[in-house]
């Protein structure tokens, strides 16, 4: 893993005893702007999610008013919801005349689209950010240059401001409530609000009824970000708790930083390093102690290497297995990872195009994890027969596999099994 999630309260300018807000205020942080040939008319605005439908927000504002603890003490206010006309966006829209709707930042090199847009249906629209797309794949260096460019043109900066200290993820109830309104509607049964621990929790709102934790973008990386880093706190903590501590943080302070260098240097190589020094032998126990707090967290490199010696002591035992195989199962094909991954009442496969099985598997990647963890268990069980049954290729002894994600973002799993 190379990232973790944090989070931190970001200050607001104003709160709200009555809603809906007044329509003048709505300009202070939205704004439409329409590029084309010609002005939107009435019908170009019923292609966007813009349009207030004021009975719509009267029953939501009631909902929150019952059910959300936040939201008790509103008054909902239809003076101001009389201001929010039904046919036209409640913010400013600008303008702008274009002969295309092509934006040439944003046009490929090789693009053969004389316009960008939908003749029919739903209008599509841009949420702009503070970064385009063009500096996804820059290096640290390059976007650190790039940002240097920009000002030394002395152009403009949008800052986002946010409290100095970050959110905790240790007895913070509310935490996941306030990260995802939209998940936690009722404010109420965040990670930390029960005595579960964080991943039990979390795998119990991924199988929610409605799917809407399984095909949110960012919950699943955030709960297993978090819960990385408890393991990896509470590793620490451990070691730190024993009476050998005093020794670690001796040798810490007596390392030396050049030859932990060279050392990673070479390592970077294939090369295999073998301490020779005792400024050498003095990293590879910095190394060790490192190791029995990253050990604990699942997917760092030191989990992985406990992976490696844990086959290598198999093989010694065992010999070598009798079978080798990576399994990689079709799930856009197969259709109880469809089923899973959608969120119909009705299930029906034959209605369903090619681009509709990706479609559906690709927005649900729970969905597609549970289908291989079924898949892996019916190979594990059935095929090798380590469910108290013989299996197809007799009596299985001993077995090991890993997961790994391949081109498509999906995983396989390769596996060796001692049969006989």
């Amino acid at each position: 893993m190379q990232a973790h999630a944090i989070a931190f309260e970001a200050p607001i300018p104003k709160l709200y005893a009555v809603l809906p807000p007044a329509r003048s205020d709505l300009d202070d942080v939205l704004a439409i702007m329409f590029r084309g040939p010609c002005r939107p008319s009435a019908d170009h605005f019923k292609c966007t999610p813009f349009l207030v439908r004021r009975q719509y927000v009267v029953d939501a504002l009631q909902w929150l008013q019952l059910n959300h603890h936040n939201y008790r003490d509103i008054e909902i206010s239809n003076a101001n919801l009389d201001t929010y006309p039904e046919d036209f966006p409640p913010v400013t829209v600008e303008y702008r005349e274009t002969i295309s709707t092509v934006i040439p930042e944003g046009t490929s090199v090789h693009n053969m689209e004389d316009e960008h847009g939908a003749e029919d249906g739903d209008c599509p629209f841009i949420v702009h950010g503070v970064t385009g797309e063009q500096f996804g794949r820059m290096s640290d260096l390059a976007l650190k240059a790039k940002a240097l460019q920009h000002f030394n043109a002395n152009k403009a900066v949008l800052t986002v401001g946010h409290k100095s200290e970050p959110e905790s993820i240790w007895n913070n109830p509310q935490l996941y409530p306030q990260m995802f309104p939209w998940l936690f509607p009722y404010g109420l049964g965040g990670i930390g609000s029960t005595s579960m621990q964080i991943k039990t929790h979390a795998k119990l709102l991924l199988n929610y009824h409605d799917k809407r934790f399984q095909t949110d973008p960012t919950f699943p990386f955030v709960a297993f970000s978090h819960s990385q880093v408890k393991s990896a706190t509470t590793a620490g903590f451990l070691l730190a708790e024993k009476s050998k501590f005093k020794d670690i943080s001796a040798r810490l302070g007596r390392i030396d930083t050049n030859v932990m260098q060279d050392i990673i240097n070479r390592m970077l190589t294939d090369e295999r390093v073998v301490p020779s020094s005792d400024a050498e032998k003095l990293c590879f126990q910095v190394i060790n102690d490192l190791d029995h707090a990253a050990g604990r967290v699942d997917g760092s490199i030191t989990s992985k290497k406990y992976m490696r010696n844990e086959i290598w002591s198999l093989i010694y035992h065992r010999r070598m297995p009798v079978w080798y195989i990576t399994l990689s199962p079709a799930d856009i094909k197969h259709p109880i990872c469809i089923y899973w991954a959608q969120t119909n009442e009705e299930f029906r496969l034959d209605d369903l195009t090619d681009s509709d099985r990706f479609r559906a598997v690709s927005s649900n990647p729970v969905a597609a994890a549970k289908f291989f963890h079924y898949m892996v268990g019916v190979l594990i069980d059935d095929i090798c027969g380590f469910g108290g049954k013989p299996g197809y290729f007799g009596n299985a002894s001993a077995h090991y596999g890993t997961v790994e994600q391949q081109g498509r973002l999906t995983v396989h799993y390769t596996f060796t099994c001692y049969c006989g």
